[in-house]
C-alpha cells in the first residue's frame, strides 16, 4: 500500500514507518524536520515537510495524502503546544483527505479518556477516574479528536492504546468498541503492528480498536 504517516518522528510514528517499510509498503512521512527520520534513504520512504497546525498553508498536507491508500495519524501533544494539538491535527488531516479524495484513516488516541466498557471494577472505579483528573487536558483533546474523526465521513478506525512503553514486542490482545480488560500498557512497537494490521481489516472501519497485553 501507499501510506501517509503523520507524527512519523514520534515514539509510535517511528515504529509505524519502520514496520511499514519492512512490510513492503511505500511510506510518505509527513514531518517538520526530515533529519529526525530514522529510516532516511530508504527507497520506499518519501519525506514531506509539512505542518498540520499551519492552517495558512494546507496545500502541503493535501499533497501528502493525495493518491494514498491510507492515512495514519500518530500525532501526540507537543511541548507547549496547548490542549488541542491532536484534535486540530485530525481536523486538518480530514480536510486534506476530503480535498484529495482519500478515504481510509487510522487515528491513535487512548483507551482511558472516555470508554469504560470492558474494564474491570478497579480500572473503571479507581484508575480511570484518577487518570482523567490528572490528564484531563490531554483526554479532553482526545475526546475532541474522536468527535472529529467520527464526523469525518471517511473510512475511519480509532486506535485506543493504554499506557505506552518502549518495551519489546510480544503477543497482545485487541478488542473492537470495548477496552481490553486488564490491558494496562502496550509497547509502541506493538501499537504500530496493530495499526498496520487494522489497515488490512475492513471490519474495523467505523469502529474503535483497543489493545493491551
Amino acid at each position: 500500500m501507499k501510506l501517509t504517516v503523520f507524527g512519523a518522528t514520534g515514539g509510535t510514528g517511528r515504529h509505524v514507518v519502520e514496520q511499514a517499510l519492512a512490510a513492503g509498503h511505500h511510506v510518505t512521512a509527513v514531518v517538520r524536520d526530515p533529519a529526525r527520520l530514522t529510516s532516511t534513504g530508504h527507497p520506499r520512504l518519501e519525506p514531506v515537510v509539512a505542518d498540520v497546525m499551519d492552517t495558512a498553508a494546507p496545500e502541503a498536507v493535501v499533497a501528502a495524502v493525495t493518491g494514498g491508500d491510507a492515512v495514519i495519524s500518530a500525532l501526540g501533544p507537543r511541548p507547549g503546544g496547548g490542549g488541542s494539538v491532536c484534535a486540530d491535527g485530525a481536523r486538518a488531516i480530514i480536510a486534506a483527505m476530503r480535498a484529495a479524495g482519500t478515504r481510509r484513516l487510522v487515528v491513535v488516541t487512548a483507551s482511558g479518556h472516555i470508554v469504560d466498557s470492558g474494564d474491570g471494577p478497579a480500572s473503571r472505579l479507581l484508575v480511570k477516574p484518577m487518570l482523567r483528573r490528572l490528564l484531563r487536558e490531554g483526554f479532553a483533546d482526545f475526546v475532541r479528536t474522536d468527535d472529529a474523526v467520527r464526523a469525518s465521513g471517511l473510512d475511519w478506525t480509532i486506535m485506543r492504546p493504554p499506557r505506552l512503553t518502549d518495551g519489546r514486542r510480544k503477543p497482545y490482545r485487541t478488542a473492537v468498541d470495548v477496552n481490553v480488560r486488564g490491558g494496562i500498557f502496550i509497547s509502541r512497537a506493538d501499537l504500530a503492528d496493530a495499526i498496520l494490521a487494522t489497515l488490512a481489516a475492513p471490519e474495523t472501519v467505523g469502529h474503535t480498536v483497543s489493545l493491551g497485553y
